[in-house]
């Protein structure tokens, strides 16, 4: 039986003021005011304070003395940024997973069928989380610790979702094209790394 994940404090804030920024209620160049968090969510400000220091890590929010934090101002090119060093890390997972893959696949098919009803939905929510959920499991079936937290760091999640609302990112058909990656993986395309970092490339927004 599959433990449930607890997720700290800190990262239940960070999660609260990401979801706050996606879905447009801070708005770039506005400002996030640390202790209004603090007061809504009744917490102290010490978690607020250390959520925020992640997410300006992240690039998503930026801090000046006597300015306070505001929401970055993030251009299509900004978020592109992400896209080419992201590529070539799931490559690599590519090539580590690729004989687990080979013979079992079922940690990806679930969000292939995810997909399918969210494309046809049109579910914008639904396309983002099942499209990291996948490539998510993508790198961990590479069992690689180093590549995972250096692919978690880059808030992939929060990037995509920025991509997608912000700049009307879509991709033809989220479901086909990670089949078509499923399908790759089960007959053994020895061009697998090379088929990943192509369909990250061109999920990146355009300059």
């Amino acid at each position: 039986m599959t433990a449930p994940v607890v997720h700290s404090l800190r990262e239940q804030i960070r999660e609260h003021i990401v979801e706050g920024i996606v879905s447009g209620r801070w708005k770039p160049g506005e400002r996030i005011v640390e202790r209004r968090i603090a007061v809504e969510l009744e917490v102290s400000q010490t978690p607020v304070r250390e959520a925020l220091r992640e997410l300006e890590t992240l690039r998503l929010i930026e801090s000046a003395p006597n300015k306070g934090v505001r929401v970055r101002n993030l251009t299509a090119a900004d978020l592109e940024e992400s896209y080419p060093v992201r590529a070539g890390l799931e490559a690599i997972a590519a090539e580590l997973a690729a004989e687990r893959l080979a013979e079992d696949c079922s940690a990806l098919e679930p969000h292939v069928a995810a997909l399918y009803e969210a494309d046809q939905a049109s579910d914008g929510t639904g396309q983002v989380r099942h499209t990291v959920a996948f490539h998510r499991e993508l790198v961990r079936a590479a069992d690689n610790s180093v590549l995972l937290h250096t692919w978690e760091g880059l808030g992939i999640e929060v990037f995509t979702a920025l991509s997608i609302r912000w700049l009307g990112t879509v991709q033809q058909s989220y479901a086909e094209e990670h089949e078509a990656l499923v399908s790759a993986f089960r007959r053994r395309d020895p061009a697998i790394a090379e088929l990943v970092k192509a369909h990250v490339l061109g999920c990146a927004p355009r300059a």
